[in-house]
Protein backbone atom coordinates (compact mmCIF):
# COMPACT_ATOMS: atom_id res chain seq x y z
CA UNK A 1 0.00 0.00 0.00
CA UNK A 2 1.91 3.39 -0.65
CA UNK A 3 2.36 6.37 1.54
CA UNK A 4 -0.72 8.40 1.92
CA UNK A 5 1.28 11.31 3.12
CA UNK A 6 3.28 13.15 0.90
CA UNK A 7 7.07 12.13 0.71
CA UNK A 8 7.65 15.96 0.51
CA UNK A 9 5.81 18.84 2.65
CA UNK A 10 6.31 22.55 0.87
CA UNK A 11 5.37 25.42 2.69
CA UNK A 12 6.38 28.90 3.38
CA UNK A 13 6.09 29.67 7.32
CA UNK A 14 7.54 32.94 7.16
CA UNK A 15 7.87 35.49 4.21
CA UNK A 16 10.68 35.03 1.73
CA UNK A 17 11.52 31.81 2.95
CA UNK A 18 10.12 28.33 1.61
CA UNK A 19 10.39 25.08 3.45
CA UNK A 20 10.72 21.54 2.55
CA UNK A 21 11.02 18.91 4.57
CA UNK A 22 11.39 15.06 3.45
CA UNK A 23 8.41 13.59 4.77
CA UNK A 24 8.78 9.66 4.49
CA UNK A 25 10.19 8.80 8.65
CA UNK A 26 8.78 5.45 8.63
CA UNK A 27 11.37 4.92 5.53
CA UNK A 28 14.37 6.95 6.92
CA UNK A 29 13.28 9.65 4.54
CA UNK A 30 15.01 7.42 1.99
CA UNK A 31 14.26 9.09 -1.79
CA UNK A 32 12.08 8.40 -4.20
CA UNK A 33 10.48 9.35 -7.35
CA UNK A 34 7.62 10.93 -6.34
CA UNK A 35 10.11 12.99 -3.86
CA UNK A 36 12.51 14.24 -6.41
CA UNK A 37 9.12 15.44 -8.32
CA UNK A 38 8.09 17.19 -5.51
CA UNK A 39 11.26 18.97 -4.65
CA UNK A 40 12.01 19.56 -8.39
CA UNK A 41 8.31 21.41 -8.46
CA UNK A 42 9.56 23.07 -5.18
CA UNK A 43 12.87 24.39 -6.34
CA UNK A 44 11.28 25.96 -9.82
CA UNK A 45 8.78 27.37 -8.04
CA UNK A 46 11.09 28.74 -5.76
CA UNK A 47 13.59 30.19 -8.55
CA UNK A 48 10.89 31.70 -10.89
CA UNK A 49 9.09 33.21 -7.61
CA UNK A 50 10.90 36.84 -7.11
CA UNK A 51 9.55 36.99 -3.19
CA UNK A 52 11.06 34.00 -2.22
CA UNK A 53 14.42 34.70 -1.29
CA UNK A 54 15.61 31.59 0.61
CA UNK A 55 14.78 27.64 0.28
CA UNK A 56 15.13 25.67 3.62
CA UNK A 57 15.44 21.58 3.01
CA UNK A 58 15.03 19.96 6.43
CA UNK A 59 13.69 16.38 7.71
CA UNK A 60 11.56 14.36 10.23
CA UNK A 61 12.13 11.65 11.95
CA UNK A 62 15.48 9.64 12.95
CA UNK A 63 17.13 10.37 9.96
CA UNK A 64 17.70 12.94 7.81
CA UNK A 65 17.85 10.70 4.64
CA UNK A 66 19.00 7.25 4.40
CA UNK A 67 19.73 7.88 0.42
CA UNK A 68 18.06 6.67 -2.67
CA UNK A 69 14.96 3.79 -2.05
CA UNK A 70 16.81 0.89 -3.34
CA UNK A 71 13.20 -1.18 -3.19
CA UNK A 72 10.63 1.43 -4.47
CA UNK A 73 10.93 -0.11 -7.95
CA UNK A 74 9.91 3.42 -9.74
CA UNK A 75 13.22 4.08 -11.75
CA UNK A 76 12.82 3.96 -15.12
CA UNK A 77 15.83 2.76 -17.50
CA UNK A 78 16.27 5.91 -20.18
CA UNK A 79 19.47 4.44 -22.32
CA UNK A 80 18.94 1.70 -24.50
CA UNK A 81 22.02 0.44 -24.69
CA UNK A 82 20.93 -1.37 -21.62
CA UNK A 83 23.62 -3.43 -19.18
CA UNK A 84 26.73 -1.83 -20.93
CA UNK A 85 29.16 1.12 -19.01
CA UNK A 86 28.17 3.14 -21.64
CA UNK A 87 24.40 2.45 -20.61
CA UNK A 88 25.14 2.86 -17.22
CA UNK A 89 27.12 6.32 -17.23
CA UNK A 90 23.78 7.47 -19.45
CA UNK A 91 21.55 6.39 -16.68
CA UNK A 92 23.51 7.94 -14.33
CA UNK A 93 23.49 10.85 -16.00
CA UNK A 94 19.38 11.04 -17.05
CA UNK A 95 17.92 8.98 -14.37
CA UNK A 96 18.64 7.76 -10.54
CA UNK A 97 15.44 10.04 -10.50
CA UNK A 98 16.70 13.21 -12.16
CA UNK A 99 18.97 14.01 -9.35
CA UNK A 100 21.92 15.15 -11.50
CA UNK A 101 19.96 17.59 -12.76
CA UNK A 102 18.16 18.94 -10.06
CA UNK A 103 21.37 19.06 -8.19
CA UNK A 104 23.21 21.23 -11.37
CA UNK A 105 19.74 23.32 -11.38
CA UNK A 106 20.28 24.28 -7.52
CA UNK A 107 23.87 25.18 -7.98
CA UNK A 108 22.97 27.54 -10.41
CA UNK A 109 20.09 29.44 -9.61
CA UNK A 110 20.80 32.30 -7.70
CA UNK A 111 19.41 32.29 -4.21
CA UNK A 112 20.94 30.46 -1.56
CA UNK A 113 19.85 27.14 -0.39
CA UNK A 114 20.33 26.23 3.40
CA UNK A 115 19.92 22.25 4.24
CA UNK A 116 19.48 21.41 7.93
CA UNK A 117 21.13 17.87 9.62
CA UNK A 118 19.14 16.89 12.63
CA UNK A 119 20.06 13.33 11.83
CA UNK A 120 22.36 10.75 9.79
CA UNK A 121 22.72 11.99 5.88
CA UNK A 122 23.39 9.30 4.09
CA UNK A 123 24.30 8.60 0.53
CA UNK A 124 21.89 10.01 -1.97
CA UNK A 125 20.74 12.88 1.05
CA UNK A 126 24.44 13.84 1.65
CA UNK A 127 24.81 14.61 -2.51
CA UNK A 128 21.95 16.46 -2.17
CA UNK A 129 23.04 18.12 0.39
CA UNK A 130 26.60 19.07 -1.03
CA UNK A 131 24.61 20.66 -3.40
CA UNK A 132 23.02 23.40 -1.26
CA UNK A 133 24.85 26.59 -0.75
CA UNK A 134 24.81 26.41 3.33
CA UNK A 135 24.97 23.01 5.36
CA UNK A 136 24.07 23.21 9.47
CA UNK A 137 23.59 20.62 11.43
CA UNK A 138 22.42 19.33 15.11
CA UNK A 139 24.76 17.99 17.40
CA UNK A 140 23.13 14.26 16.79
CA UNK A 141 23.85 14.57 12.76
CA UNK A 142 26.20 12.50 11.26
CA UNK A 143 27.13 11.73 7.58
CA UNK A 144 28.52 8.78 5.40
CA UNK A 145 28.87 7.10 1.58
CA UNK A 146 27.62 3.74 1.92
CA UNK A 147 28.29 3.26 -1.15
CA UNK A 148 31.52 1.38 -0.61
CA UNK A 149 29.83 -1.63 1.20
CA UNK A 150 28.27 -2.60 -2.55
CA UNK A 151 32.17 -1.55 -4.17
CA UNK A 152 30.82 1.74 -6.21
CA UNK A 153 31.08 5.30 -5.71
CA UNK A 154 28.33 8.21 -5.13
CA UNK A 155 28.05 8.92 -8.35
CA UNK A 156 25.92 11.90 -8.46
CA UNK A 157 28.37 14.63 -7.56
CA UNK A 158 29.22 12.41 -4.33
CA UNK A 159 32.98 12.34 -5.35
CA UNK A 160 32.91 15.61 -7.50
CA UNK A 161 31.31 17.98 -4.96
CA UNK A 162 33.03 16.47 -2.03
CA UNK A 163 36.50 16.38 -2.79
CA UNK A 164 36.44 20.07 -4.13
CA UNK A 165 34.78 21.14 -0.57
CA UNK A 166 36.70 18.74 1.56
CA UNK A 167 39.78 18.14 -0.86
CA UNK A 168 40.69 14.93 -1.24
CA UNK A 169 42.00 13.99 2.36
CA UNK A 170 38.71 14.04 3.95
CA UNK A 171 36.85 12.81 0.68
CA UNK A 172 38.95 9.56 0.98
CA UNK A 173 37.75 8.94 4.20
CA UNK A 174 34.06 9.17 3.80
CA UNK A 175 34.37 6.92 0.38
CA UNK A 176 37.55 4.84 0.33
CA UNK A 177 37.36 4.00 3.94
CA UNK A 178 33.77 4.12 4.11
CA UNK A 179 33.81 5.98 7.42
CA UNK A 180 31.21 8.20 9.17
CA UNK A 181 31.86 11.44 10.43
CA UNK A 182 30.52 12.85 13.40
CA UNK A 183 28.36 16.76 13.14
CA UNK A 184 31.77 18.13 14.94
CA UNK A 185 33.80 16.06 12.71
CA UNK A 186 31.90 17.20 9.71
CA UNK A 187 32.63 20.83 11.04
CA UNK A 188 36.31 20.31 10.88
CA UNK A 189 36.38 18.14 7.36
CA UNK A 190 34.37 21.94 6.27
CA UNK A 191 31.51 20.02 5.24
CA UNK A 192 29.35 21.65 7.22
CA UNK A 193 28.94 25.48 7.63
CA UNK A 194 27.80 25.41 11.71
CA UNK A 195 26.76 22.86 14.19
CA UNK A 196 24.46 23.75 17.02
CA UNK A 197 22.86 22.32 20.14
CA UNK A 198 19.98 20.23 19.05
CA UNK A 199 17.50 21.94 21.62
CA UNK A 200 18.13 25.12 19.86
CA UNK A 201 18.73 23.92 16.39
CA UNK A 202 15.72 24.74 14.98
CA UNK A 203 15.53 28.17 15.86
CA UNK A 204 18.73 28.50 14.94
CA UNK A 205 18.30 27.09 11.54
CA UNK A 206 15.01 29.62 10.91
CA UNK A 207 17.20 32.57 12.22
CA UNK A 208 20.01 32.08 9.43
CA UNK A 209 17.08 31.74 6.91
CA UNK A 210 16.06 35.46 8.40
CA UNK A 211 19.46 36.58 7.79
CA UNK A 212 19.43 35.29 4.14
CA UNK A 213 16.63 36.27 3.52
CA UNK A 214 17.24 40.02 4.01
CA UNK A 215 20.81 40.30 2.16
CA UNK A 216 20.94 42.26 -1.46
CA UNK A 217 19.86 39.43 -3.54
CA UNK A 218 21.28 40.74 -6.72
CA UNK A 219 25.08 40.95 -4.08
CA UNK A 220 24.36 37.02 -3.28
CA UNK A 221 23.56 36.04 -7.38
CA UNK A 222 26.55 37.67 -8.27
CA UNK A 223 28.25 35.77 -5.25
CA UNK A 224 27.30 32.24 -6.08
CA UNK A 225 28.62 32.74 -9.11
CA UNK A 226 31.77 34.47 -8.58
CA UNK A 227 32.81 32.01 -5.64
CA UNK A 228 31.82 28.94 -8.26
CA UNK A 229 34.33 30.64 -10.68
CA UNK A 230 37.30 31.75 -8.60
CA UNK A 231 37.71 28.20 -7.71
CA UNK A 232 37.75 26.85 -10.68
CA UNK A 233 40.85 29.64 -11.85
CA UNK A 234 43.72 30.73 -10.58
CA UNK A 235 44.02 34.18 -8.64
CA UNK A 236 44.94 36.25 -11.30
CA UNK A 237 41.50 34.76 -13.45
CA UNK A 238 39.62 35.17 -10.26
CA UNK A 239 40.16 39.30 -9.92
CA UNK A 240 39.37 39.53 -13.19
CA UNK A 241 35.92 37.80 -12.00
CA UNK A 242 35.81 39.69 -8.70
CA UNK A 243 35.96 42.96 -11.27
CA UNK A 244 33.51 41.74 -13.57
CA UNK A 245 30.45 41.08 -11.12
CA UNK A 246 30.89 44.20 -9.29
CA UNK A 247 30.83 46.22 -12.25
CA UNK A 248 26.86 45.22 -12.69
CA UNK A 249 26.42 45.34 -8.80
CA UNK A 250 28.19 48.88 -8.60
CA UNK A 251 25.48 50.43 -11.11
CA UNK A 252 22.91 48.49 -9.11
CA UNK A 253 20.34 51.58 -7.32
CA UNK A 254 20.52 49.49 -4.25
CA UNK A 255 24.28 49.82 -3.59
CA UNK A 256 24.04 53.91 -5.17
CA UNK A 257 21.31 54.08 -2.44
CA UNK A 258 23.31 52.83 0.17
CA UNK A 259 26.66 53.67 -0.05
CA UNK A 260 24.76 57.27 0.20
CA UNK A 261 23.02 57.01 2.90
CA UNK A 262 26.55 55.09 4.34
CA UNK A 263 28.73 58.38 3.10
CA UNK A 264 25.85 60.68 4.84
CA UNK A 265 26.35 58.88 8.03
CA UNK A 266 30.41 58.69 8.49
CA UNK A 267 31.61 61.34 11.37
CA UNK A 268 27.84 61.06 12.44
CA UNK A 269 28.65 59.69 16.29
CA UNK A 270 27.55 56.43 15.14
CA UNK A 271 24.14 57.48 13.73
CA UNK A 272 24.90 56.64 9.95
Amino acid sequence: MPDEAPHLLVDTPEEGIIVCTLNRPDKLNAITREMMDLLSDAVIHFRDTDDLKVMLIRATGRYFCAGADLKSGNQKQISPTGNTARGIRENHRLNLNNMQQLWDEMEHIEKPFVVAHHAMCVGGGLELSLSCDFRLAATSAGYAFPEGLFGVLPASNGVSRLSRMCGPHWARWLIMANKPAPAEMAYTMGLVHQVFPNESFADEVMAFCRHLAKQNGEQMGAAKIAIELAAEVGPEMGRHVERMANSALMLNPDYLTGMEKYLKGVGGKGKG
